[in-house]
């Protein structure tokens, strides 16, 4: 998840390339280094998204996330994940990479079984168009994140109250049952996790020339992966409400 309270990183002039603990190195030594540790982050992210993606459709298929629904084994897949969450960004220092690596996999897997059942409520065809609608935006606003000379870490505090007003709401919504309400809070969701999608991809960015050489370096690619993960499955379930076409 994304490290709301990780300090600000100082900038440098245009042409130089930050170093770590004030050394500077050259830009091609920098750009290789950077490049790699955000292809393996991409590369996490983009397949435990398609795990997600390919569980969620073979327990769809089989029956099974008819079956869950309603039953105690939705609330264990529901909560399973948002467990392991916290696991992996609270006790990151504690787990080796190896086991940080796992549970990322295993929360992948999780997350598929709990989004088995968007097959039960929204046609293939329109789930499909949505996966790609969001596909493509994500990698616009990464690109933004990542090239964009703007500051953006001013947002961050912005964006989490917004997640954490939307969590109400969605509270609040499950007793009112407010269609109205149900879509001004998706069209929000859409529009703050896309803004996280930019901010995340720029922090990791630069969280690299702070952690390059480190030990945890390794880790910061699995945890960095959850939080684009994270960005990337929440804009496309709310944008899914839009979208979507209901069975």
């Amino acid at each position: 998840m994304a490290d709301w309270n990780e300090p600000r990183r100082s900038q440098t002039g245009f042409g130089a390339s930050p170093g770590y603990r004030g050394q500077v190195a050259t830009g091609e030594t920098f750009d290789a280094g950077l490049r790699q540790h955000m292809l393996s982050i991409y590369n996490y992210m983009t397949s435990g998204v398609l795990l997600t993606g390919i569980v969620a459709a073979l327990t769809a298929r089989s029956g099974l996330a008819a079956q869950m629904v309603g039953s105690p084994l939705m609330w264990l897949v529901i909560l399973s994940p948002l467990a392991i969450v916290f696991a992996m960004s609270f006790g990151a220092n504690r787990f080796s990479k190896t086991a940080l690596q796992a549970m990322f996999w295993g929360f992948a897997t999780l997350m598929g079984l709990s989004l088995s059942t968007i097959f039960l409520v929204y046609t293939g065809a329109s789930i499909a168009a949505t996966f790609f609608a969001t596909a493509a935006a994500f990698a616009g606003l990464s690109l933004f994140g990542y090239t964009t000379k703007k500051d953006l870490s001013g947002f961050g505090s912005f964006l989490i109250m917004g997640v954490i007003g939307l969590l109400v709401a969605m509270v609040i919504n499950m007793f009112l049952q407010s269609p109205g309400l149900m879509y001004a809070i998706s069209f929000i969701g859409v529009l703050i996790f896309a803004g996280l999608t930019a901010y995340d991809t720029q922090r990791l960015k630069q969280q690299y020339f702070q952690l390059r050489g480190t030990d945890f370096a390794g880790k910061a690619i699995v945890l960095g992966a959850l939080s684009l993960y994270l960005d990337f499955i929440n804009m496309f379930q709310f944008l899914l409400a839009f979208m979507g076409q209901r069975e």
